[in-house]
């Protein structure tokens, strides 16, 4: 009978042991997931502002060929060196 209570906390403390550890990994896993959606967060507030960023460079490419079509009817006197 000793035997078979043995036995039975044996088995009792593995049973602990690996609740335990499924319980660490769980919260493991849970921090993965958090990590990863705050990253799929950054990763999209990049690429709107990348977005933007182009378009704004496109509205300066735009300004500045205005600019250069706005200045060309200027002629500057020729200075002899």
């Amino acid at each position: 009978m000793p035997e078979v209570v043995a036995s039975i906390r044996r088995v009792t403390d593995i049973v602990a042991e690996i609740n335990a550890a499924s319980s660490e990994q769980s919260t493991g896993v849970a921090q993965i997931g958090e990590a990863v959606s705050q990253m799929d967060q950054a990763t999209q507030q990049t690429a709107a502002l990348v977005e933007e960023s182009a378009a704004a460079a496109e509205s300066l490419r735009g300004h500045a060929h205005k600019l250069v079509d706005t200045v060309a009817v200027f002629q500057l006197a020729r200075v002899a060196a």
